[in-house]
């Protein structure tokens, strides 16, 4: 949404500007939003074979007690401006989700996550493939899925790495050749999309620390 794009300006931005320092819980939610996308957790990369596009969450790279509502304001950050610059006839996306490393003492992050996906973008997700299901997301699955309509519960495939992978030769356009290794693979998403410590990009707003 705009405001959250303000914000992401507000914390790329000196802490003595007129809104920073009229306003320090808004610059508080600022910095949050700023370091839920610094974490290199949410990325676009690539399509499938039908040119849908894929957002990969890589949830081993969320603090292990995350800001829910940052991490859920930069997830709908990150879709929303993959959305607008989608191609003509193009009109829904894939997400898959390393969930290897799920920060398990929040739960609430997982549910509130699937909650944005689901009403922010009822038509827009195509389906949504996560890997490996850990008990935490089983919990949370079996607690969402009886509340969702029939549509929308058919779009979550909760697999082991070995049925993921499977499924990814059959979506990706050059099959094994492009899953990544996370996922058993030989493309290093890490080279393109680095954790945050190894970016050579480093911000030099309120949130960069020396």
């Amino acid at each position: 949404s705009p405001d959250m794009e303000n914000l992401v300006h507000l914390a790329n931005g000196p802490e003595t500007s007129p809104e920073a320092v009229e306003n320090p819980a808004r610059l508080a939610k600022a910095k949050a939003l700023a370091n839920s996308l610094n974490n290199a957790s949410i990325y676009w990369h690539g399509v499938t074979k039908e040119g849908k596009p894929i957002l990969w969450i890589r949830c081993g790279r969320k603090p292990w007690y995350p800001n829910v509502e940052s991490e859920v304001n930069a997830l709908m950050l990150v879709a929303d401006a993959g959305i607008k610059c989608m191609p003509e006839g193009v009109t829904d996306f894939v997400v898959v989700s390393d969930s290897s490393s799920c920060p398990p003492p929040v739960p609430s992050f997982m549910i509130n996550v699937l909650k944005a996906l689901v009403r922010g973008y009822p038509d827009r997700l195509n389906v949504l493939l996560s890997a490996p299901v850990s008990a935490i997301i089983q919990w949370v699955m079996n607690l969402l899925l009886p509340m969702m309509p029939g549509r929308l519960a058919g779009k979550f495939l909760l697999k082991d790495v070995d049925d993921a992978r499977e499924i990814l030769k059959g979506w990706l356009p050059n099959g094994e050749d492009d899953i990544p290794t996370f996922f058993g693979g030989t493309v290093d998403h890490d080279k393109i999309f680095p954790e945050e410590a190894y970016s050579k990009k480093q911000g030099q707003g309120t949130t960069f620390q020396r």
